[in-house]
């Protein structure tokens, strides 16, 4: 019996160890990657103006304290002049489009990976506009993650002619 209630003893004083471990020494990472500019020149910025067929050079430097994980573009329209709080600029914006108005709106949505460990990449993709799209406003938006989950956000004002 003594050797029984030993045991539990002994187990129930390992699992109490094993359970008030503490995580204070786990450092979080809670800085949001960085989209810039700087040593570059990058593309698209705001307001710019591109015609149905081109193509857009994308062209951003990410960065991150610890370690990037991956980035999205999208490319919606703004017929509607919405905003996503992150313009810099006030560009021109033709006349709001009702929606029973879109005959074709373009939407790009397209994720990329970057190469595991890096804090720092430069990004370069080429994007070709649709040749039969509506013509207008649309935001270029960039999403940058990084391997915590922390992720930071541009949107760019172009204008589709």
């Amino acid at each position: 019996m003594r050797k029984i209630l030993f045991s539990l003893t002994a187990i129930a004083a390992l699992l109490t160890m094993v359970a008030c471990t503490s995580n204070d020494d786990i450092v979080k990472d809670n800085e949001l990657p960085v989209i810039t500019d700087a040593g570059i020149t990058a593309n698209p910025v705001d307001c710019q103006v591109y015609s149905r067929g081109e193509t857009i050079p994308f062209r951003y430097r990410f960065t991150d304290n610890e370690e990037l994980g991956n980035y999205n573009i999208e490319i919606h329209n703004n017929f509607d002049h919405h905003t996503h709080g992150t313009q810099k600029d006030n560009c021109k914006l033709d006349p709001k489009k009702d929606s029973k108005d879109y005959k074709k709106p373009w939407v790009y949505n397209q994720d990329f990976t970057i190469p595991r460990g890096d804090k720092a990449y430069d990004a370069k993709q080429d994007i070709q506009i649709p040749a039969d799209i509506d013509t207008g406003d649309y935001h270029f938006v960039i999403r940058v993650t990084d391997q915590a989950g922390n992720q930071q956000l541009r949107s760019m004002p172009i204008k589709i002619k």
